[in-house]
């Protein structure tokens, strides 16, 4: 016979003792009673009444560390696999963008040969997409170290241009390759959680006229607090032979380095990012909101640009571009 069926047995027992007015020890028949509750945490309470103590209350909730964005999106953390696939800069479709000012300085030359009819027809309104991916090739056993290579191309398509056979005015094409580190530094109420280093190399792939490249080392460090982060990056510029160098004078306009301001909230993204030459005052700024995810990955996309160097061709044009499209990811 099991020790609940004993306990059944003898719980009329102890209560006809009880009757009959024999001693038992104060609350022995109570807690025979939780002696037959199945159940642990009932059985627990049980026992918890009869003798007057209180409950433990539970524990609260620990709170949960902050995420990090540049660990999120760089997977340097000891958990994150090793080699991993991700989104670098943004990948967007904006099938309307409108210029300011169209640039057709660099068609210039051709609309000279007697093939064309002497005029550059450059509409202000055109397409602009970008795609951009990374890959972790090696890394530590805590992940924080890795070495990566990306890819990022940005075209703009004169999609609405049907007179001259709607082509694309430029498509920039950059390989990149560098290290990755997360310091995991507090700097005040900022944690240092990026920083890289490499080589990037960007050009136009066109030929003579219209040819834009150049070749960089960079170094780039990422501190965040919050849903609020700071990305900066400083460039140094490989120097090429004056009859090979397409764009000797890119870093006037360029400079060299840039800084980008993120803030995120409720899945949506604001960011703003300036680059400049501080000694000839020329450079750029940009603006964008990303939605949240609307329909699977795909969000509201909004930019705005000033200034020079929207893309290759127009490295030494100042102009101002709004675009609206989609996206289906955020740099942070």
């Amino acid at each position: 016979m099991s020790v609940t069926s004993w306990r059944s047995l003898l719980a009329p027992v102890w209560t006809g003792l009880a009757l009959l007015g024999l001693a038992l020890p104060a609350g022995a028949a109570e807690r025979s009673e939780c002696a037959g509750i199945a159940k642990d945490a009932d059985r627990l309470a049980c026992y918890d009444r009869v003798s007057g103590r209180q409950a433990t209350p539970p524990a609260p909730p620990q709170a949960v560390p902050g995420r990090s964005m540049f660990e999120e999106v760089w997977a340097s953390t000891p958990t994150a696999p090793r080699y991993v696939l991700r989104y670098h800069e943004m990948n967007y479709f904006l099938p309307i963008t409108y210029t300011s000012d169209r640039n057709v300085e660099p068609w210039k030359a051709f609309a000279e040969l007697p093939i064309q009819d002497g005029e550059v027809n450059l509409d202000d309104a055109e397409a602009k997409f970008q795609i951009s991916f990374k890959y972790r090739l090696w890394t530590t056993d805590e992940r924080k170290w890795g070495f990566w290579m990306a890819y990022t191309q940005q075209s703009t398509w004169q999609i609405y241009n049907g007179d001259e056979s709607r082509p694309f005015r430029d498509t920039n094409y950059q390989p990149e390759m560098f290290v990755s580190h997360n310091p995991g530094m507090e700097l005040g109420s900022f944690r240092w959680n990026l920083v890289n280093f490499g080589y990037v190399h960007q050009s136009n792939g066109r030929s003579e006229i219209l040819s834009r490249s150049w070749d960089r080392l960079f170094v780039e460090a990422g501190i965040e607090n919050g849903n609020f982060a700071l990305l900066a990056k400083a460039w140094y510029r490989f120097s090429e032979d004056d009859e090979d160098d397409d764009n000797p004078d890119i870093t006037d306009y360029l400079g060299h380095g840039q800084l980008r301001a993120f803030y995120r909230w409720n899945d949506r993204t604001i960011t703003l990012m300036t680059r400049g030459n501080w000694n000839t005052g020329k450079g750029a700024v940009e603006a964008s909101f990303i939605s949240r995810p609307l329909i699977g990955p795909l969000r509201v996309y909004l930019q705005l640009f000033h200034g020079y160097g929207e893309s290759m061709i127009d490295y030494d044009w100042n102009q101002t571009v709004v675009g609206a499209g989609i996206a289906i990811n955020s740099i942070l």
